[in-house]
C-alpha cells in the first residue's frame, strides 16, 4: 500500500505496509534460515563447482567468523574484499557480519591508487582477495603497495598500508605473507568458537556492517557506510516485491561487490530460502544462458546492457529458459524496448524494474509483478514499503505530482554516512534524515515514479530543459539502434547542444542523416542531437552504469569546444 500526503496533490509518497520491518542482525537472519530450511541449496557457484546448503552454509560461516576472531580480529574492525564473484565472497560477507566486522567491498576494477585509498579510508586490518581477475593482477598491485610482504612476517606492517595486518588469497596454496583462504577457518578454536557465540547477543542491527565506495567519478570516492538493518531489511523487501520463496532459484551475474549482488540477490534469498547462483567470477552471457537452464533458475537479474548481451548471444535461441518468471532490472536506465524484448523472449513475464542508490540500500522504487507491462516499462514502480520519497525543487519545495524535481529518500535504508567524511555526509543528508539522491523524477497521480535523468545530467539549450533520458527512450524505437546514450555538450550560441551517441544493431548501417530524418516531426526540434556518433561500446563501470562524463569529455576535445563555466547543472548526489 502508499500512502500520498495533502490530498495527493505533493510529490510525497510513504510506503505504508502490514509487513514489519526486520528488527534481527544478518547473522541472527543466517541461523533462522539454516532452522527452517537446511537442507535447500543456499548457494551455487557454477564456476567453482560449489553448492551449499543452509546447514552448510552456516556451519562454514561459523568456522569462518571464528577463525577471524581467532586471528586478533575484534569486533568494528574493517575488512576488505577485492574479488569478483565466488563462493568465498560470500562466506566473507556472512563471517564478518557474525563477527561484528566490518566488510569493506572494494570495486574488483580498480587500480593500485583506489585500493590504496579504499584500504586506508577505512583502516582495513584484513583484506580477503583473489590472485587476479582478467587483466587485473590483485597481487602484483598489493605487492607494488606493501612490498614487506616478501618478508612473510605473520602480520603485515606496510608502510604505505599502516592498518593492514592480514592479506588473505583466495588460493588453494598460500603465497609469501598471506594466509589463504582455507587458514580462515582452520584458526577457528574452543575459545573463538565460544567468543562468537557470546558475540551474536551484544551485537545490534543498527551497527555498521558494511562500507560500499561510491564511483568517485566527481572526485576521491567516499565509503557509503550501512547497517544489519539497512541491508537486510532492504534485501527482506525486494525480495518481496518479486515473491521470492523457498522453492525460487536466483541467478545473479551481478556483482557481489555492489548492492545489487550483495542485498538484492544474496540478502534477497537468505530471508526468503532461495538460492543464489553465480554462473560466472564475471558476467558471461553464455555462463549465464548455461546457468539459467542447468539449475532451472527461476529469476534473473541484470542491469539493461547485461539482457542486451544474453538476447543478442548467437546461441540464444538454444536455450530453454522455461523455468524463468521473474527478476529484476535495475542499476541504471531500462530502455523500454529492451524490457519488451526480456519479456517477450527470456519468459520474464514478472520481471521488475527497481531503483535506488548505494546510499539508500539500495532500493526505493520498485515495480510489482503484477502490473501492467505498460507500467513497468515507463516507470519504476512505486515506493518500497517503510520508505518516504519527496520530490522537491531547487528551492527545496515539494513540488505537485507530475512535476520533475530531485528525489529525496527517508527511512530505514538510509545510510549511516560516509564514512569517516562528516562533511560529504552533510552534503548529501539533511537534518530532516532527506537522502538528496540527485535524480530528477517524477512522481504522478497513481503513485508510480519515473525516472528523468540527473540533475548534473540535464540539458539547458536556449533556456529550455531537456532530459536526455527521453531523447534517448525515442531513439531506442529506430529499428536500427540497440543503444542511444545522450548527453550535452557546450555551445556558444544555446549554451548546450544535445550529443548522441549510438550503437547499432549487428549488421545495420545508417547515416547521420537518416537519424535526424527519422526525429524530425515526432520530436521537438530542441531534442535533435546536434552532434551523432556510431560507436561500437560505451565507456561502462564494471556494474554495467554508463559513464556520460567521459563521453561529453571525448566529444568537448574531439569538438574542439570549450568546456562550460563551474556551476552550471551540478549538484551532489
Amino acid at each position: 500500500m502508499v500512502a500520498g500526503g495533502m490530498g495527493g496533490e505533493l510529490s510525497y509518497v510513504h510506503g505504508a505496509s502490514e509487513r514489519p520491518l526486520l528488527g534481527q542482525t544478518i547473522g541472527a537472519a543466517l541461523d533462522h534460515a539454516a532452522r527452517l530450511w537446511p537442507e535447500r541449496e543456499a548457494l551455487i557457484s557454477c564456476q567453482q563447482s560449489v553448492r551449499l546448503t543452509y546447514a552448510a552454509l552456516r556451519a562454514t560461516v561459523d568456522r569462518i567468523a571464528s577463525g577471524m576472531l581467532a586471528l586478533g580480529l575484534r569486533p568494528g574492525a574493517c575488512v576488505g574484499i577485492w574479488s569478483p564473484n565466488n563462493a568465498e565472497w560470500t562466506l566473507t560477507q556472512y563471517a564478518c557480519a557474525k563477527a561484528g566486522l566490518i566488510l569493506v567491498t572494494i570495486n574488483p576494477a580498480y587500480r593500485a591508487g583506489e585500493l590504496e585509498f579504499a584500504l586506508n579510508l577505512s583502516r582495513c586490518e584484513a583484506l580477503v582477495l583473489a590472485p587476479a581477475f582478467k587483466s587485473s593482477d590483485y597481487l602484483a598491485m598489493l605487492r607494488a603497495l606493501a612490498p614487506e610482504l616478501s618478508a612473510g612476517a605473520p602480520r603485515l606492517h606496510a608502510q604505505r598500508l599502516p592498518h593492514l595486518r592480514l592479506p588473505i588469497l583466495i588460493a588453494e596454496a598460500a603465497e609469501p605473507g598471506f594466509l589463504c583462504f582455507a587458514d580462515l577457518a582452520a584458526a577457528a578454536d574452543a575459545a573463538s568458537d565460544a567468543r562468537l557465540a557470546a558475540l551474536a547477543d551484544t551485537l545490534q542491527f543498527d551497527q555498521p556492517i558494511n562500507i560500499q565506495f561510491t564511483s568517485g567519478t566527481t572526485g576521491a570516492p567516499k565509503g557509503a557506510t550501512l547497517s544489519h538493518h539497512n541491508v537486510l531489511n532492504n534485501g527482506f523487501f525486494v525480495g518481496e516485491a518479486i515473491r521470492l520463496t523457498p522453492e525460487d532459484r536466483v541467478c545473479a551475474p551481478v556483482p557481489l561487490y555492489h548492492c545489487f549482488g550483495m542485498v538484492m540477490a544474496n540478502l534477497a534469498c537468505l530471508t526468503h530460502g532461495s538460492a543464489v547462483i553465480y554462473p560466472s567470477a564475471g558476467f558471461d552471457p553464455l555462463a549465464t544462458l548455461q546457468a539459467v537452464q542447468a539449475e532451472r533458475a527461476t529469476a534473473l537479474y541484470g542491469v539493461p546492457t547485461m539482457f542486451i548481451a544474453e538476447l543478442d548471444h548467437p546461441q540464444f535461441a538454444a536455450f530453454d529458459l522455461a523455468s524463468l518468471r521473474t527478476g529484476i532490472m535495475a542499476g541504471s536506465p531500462c530502455p523500454i524496448e529492451v524490457m519488451r524484448r526480456v519479456v517477450d523472449k527470456m519468459n520474464l513475464r514478472e520481471i521488475t524494474i527497481a531503483y535506488g542508490m548505494t546510499e539508500t540500500s539500495p532500493v526505493s522504487f520498485q515495480s510489482s509483478v503484477d502490473d501492467p507491462l505498460e507500467r513497468r516499462v515507463a516507470t519504476v514502480g512505486r515506493i518500497q514499503p517503510h520508505l518516504e520519497v519527496k520530490i522537491i525543487d531547487p528551492e527545496g519545495r515539494i513540488v505537485p505530482r507530475g512535476t520533475p524535481g530531485e528525489l529525496c529518500t527517508r527511512g530505514y535504508s538510509v545510510m549511516l554516512g560516509y564514512w569517516d567524511e562528516p562533511e560529504k555526509t552533510r552534503e548529501v543528508l539533511d537534518a530532516a534524515g532527506w537522502m538528496h539522491t540527485g535524480d530528477l523524477a517524477v512522481i504522478d497521480a497513481e503513485g508510480y515514479c519515473a525516472i528523468v535523468g540527473r540533475i548534473k545530467d540535464l540539458v539547458i539549450r536556449g533556456g529550455e530543459n531537456i532530459y536526455p533520458r527521453e531523447v534517448e527512450e525515442f531513439l531506442y524505437t529506430h529499428p536500427k539502434v540497440q543503444a542511444a546514450q545522450v548527453v550535452g555538450v557546450p555551445d556558444a550560441k544555446y549554451g548546450e547542444e544535445l550529443c548522441a551517441w549510438l550503437r547499432l544493431m549487428e549488421g545495420a548501417e545508417a547515416s547521420e542523416a537518416e537519424i535526424r530524418a527519422f526525429c524530425q516531426g515526432r520530436i521537438a526540434h530542441q531534442k535533435i542531437p546536434r552532434y551523432i556518433r556510431f560507436v561500437d561500446e560505451f565507456p561502462m563501470t564494471i556494474t554495467g552504469k554508463v559513464q556520460k562524463f567521459l563521453i561529453r569529455a571525448q566529444m568537448i576535445e574531439e569538438l574542439g569546444l570549450a568546456p562550460e563555466p563551474p556551476g552550471g547543472t551540478q549538484a551532489a548526489g
